[in-house]
């Protein structure tokens, strides 16, 4: 019996001690103090940046990927993983600020604000930057390659319905970038809530199936690359990878002007290491970084100071660096409402579905 009576003792003192372990593991951090988990979309920043925070801080990055907005937001507000930081576009910002999401920023704490162009800063969609910091930005055109198409070139999205390109034309698999691709074909806003509008987008799709050859993510890169395809709805920066690696491939933004859009780090009311999150994007916003981040991924940076570390033609290519005039005549998302974004996948599916 007494043999028994210690072997339980020893039990107990062995679970209280892996208990009190545990619990210190788990303080300040989803996995530890020294850890934050961070959630992004994929191919989204330089891993070697990654690699160099852990270094500098000892704080630990678990790097999780979203492929939408909405699969990311959907994440949070669930609550099963407690993210320290993520990087939702404009629209989705102010979902999130609506849904009570996201925590205000303490910007004594992110000293590295000040390499941001003013430029970014207090737009609509988080007036004073209460909640977001600028991460990248960029617009919604066609990349193409001429040698592919006998030398023709786009200027207008109308080129894309050309009889001639049958089988020819990959779209982004996302609503509001190909519905609002032909909204503005039809000289209508991307942000519109007119059914009809949105009812003859819709409509115009469908007249283009002829000259769609799939519907597709992030796999159009190496289809271009590999002139497997000739012609994509795409990504600024995505075009900017595609002719990094290609360079017959050349990227337009239509005259009837397209989506300017932005990316912004911000830190979700899920937080467990809030002194890591605000290192993590004090960081993120030092310039070196910010220039080394920007030539890895190929998206545009906010980060003024960032530019002059980098490579002069990059920066002076306004296909990718548009200046404020060109700017102007582009369009940011607006927060439609979910009722609306429903409205625009639904269309989005039915143009789909007329694609078998």
């Amino acid at each position: 019996m007494k043999s028994i009576y210690q072997a339980a003792i020893l039990i107990l003192i062995v679970s209280g001690i892996l208990i009190f372990i545990n619990a210190k593991l788990n303080e300040g951090g989803s996995a530890g103090k020294n850890t934050i988990t961070v959630y992004n979309w994929g191919e989204y920043i330089d891993p070697d940046l990654i690699k160099q925070f852990e270094q500098e801080t000892g704080i630990k990055v678990i790097y999780e990927t979203f492929d939408s907005n909405e699969g990311m937001m959907g994440k949070i507000e669930q609550g099963g993983t407690s993210y320290d930081i993520t990087a939702p576009s404009e629209y989705m910002i102010e979902m999130m600020k609506e849904k009570n999401l996201l925590l205000p920023l303490d910007f004594s704490k992110i000293p590295n604000i000040k390499h941001i162009d003013p430029y970014f800063l207090d737009l609509s969609f988080d007036p004073g930057n209460k909640y977001s910091v600028p991460y990248f930005w960029g617009t919604v055109g066609i990349a193409y390659n001429p040698t592919l198409l006998e030398g023709q070139t786009f200027e207008s999205w109308d080129d894309l319905w050309d009889p001639s390109l049958k089988q020819r034309v990959i779209l982004v698999d996302s609503a509001r970038e190909t519905v609002g691709m032909s909204l503005n074909s039809l000289g209508y806003s991307l942000n519109s809530t007119d059914l009809d509008e949105l009812r003859e987008a819709t409509d115009k799709l469908k007249a283009l199936t002829p000259n769609v050859k799939a519907v597709i993510g992030d796999e159009v890169t190496q289809l271009m690359v590999n002139n497997e395809a000739a012609i994509a709805l795409t990504w600024s920066g995505q075009a900017a990878d595609m002719m990094s690696e290609n360079e017959d491939i050349d990227y337009i933004v239509p005259e009837e002007g397209s989506n300017l859009w932005f990316d912004n780090f911000v830190i979700p009311r899920t937080v467990k290491n809030i002194e890591g999150a605000y290192a993590f994007l004090n960081f993120m916003l030092d310039p070196e970084v910010a220039a080394q981040n920007a030539d890895y991924v190929g998206y545009s940076t906010p980060n003024l100071t960032a530019l002059d570390l980098m490579d002069p033609e990059v920066v002076e290519d306004e296909r990718f660096y548009p200046d404020e005039e060109t700017r102007s005549h582009l369009e940011v998302y607006k927060n439609l409402g979910l009722e609306l974004l429903g409205v625009y996948n639904e269309l989005f599916l039915e143009f789909k579905m007329n694609l078998r």
